[in-house]
């Protein structure tokens, strides 16, 4: 199976590579919205700022995700990347996102320690694709600043200065704001569920 995960200048590109190629899957990075087009599976990473999602918006790569959701592949989002897939972030007003999943994206309370980093629990509220094979409430590992707001497609849900989307799941578009790759087993477990999803 092949699996494409996007360049947009945002990072965290490697670790993802290494994690599908651990499953045994030929992953890919890229900028080129032909490959995206040709993917079986898109994966859209990134850390940082908000403002780095720009980068999607160029030479076709933004169209090249949208025709990919259009046609019924999976699209997974992680960390940045899941947060692009909302309306917008106060990080960066004025930049709009993918739209797919409602509400803005917010910077943590100032009662919490931001950014957020390290391990947190999982807590299931839906049933989900991504999370059938993984323990009722898995720890995961987070790094970030800002949060995607709970909403109707909020499969799992993470206690941090309040409630926010950890995972988030619409027909064959999944998000996942924490990483995977680093998160051990469980991580690996998710991942490998997304590869096996059934189109």
């Amino acid at each position: 199976m092949s699996v494409v995960i996007v360049d947009y200048g945002a990072g965290n590109l490697t670790s993802v590579k290494k994690a599908f190629n651990w499953l045994g899957h030929q992953a890919t990075i890229t900028s080129d919205p032909e490959m995206i087009a040709r993917a079986e599976r898109v994966v859209v990473p990134g850390v940082g700022h908000f403002a780095a999602t720009r980068g999607l918006q160029c030479n076709g790569l933004r169209q090249a995700i949208e025709s990919a959701i259009q046609e019924g592949r999976p699209v997974l989002g992680i960390c940045l990347g899941m947060q692009w897939m909302f309306s917008s972030s106060t990080e960066a007003p004025g930049l709009p996102g993918l739209g797919l999943f409602s509400g803005e994206c917010e910077r943590f309370p100032e009662s919490v320690k931001s950014p957020h980093v390290g391990w947190n629990r999982l807590r299931r509220n839906a049933a989900s694709r991504l999370l059938a094979t993984v323990d009722d409430q898995p720890f995961v590992y987070f790094t970030h600043s800002y949060r995607a707001p709970v909403g109707v497609c909020t499969v799992a849900d993470c206690e941090y200065g309040g409630s926010f989307s950890a995972v988030v799941e619409r027909d064959l578009v999944f998000g996942m704001q924490f990483h995977p790759e680093k998160s051990g087993t469980a991580g690996i477990k998710m991942l490998e569920a997304f590869c096996n999803l059934s189109c």
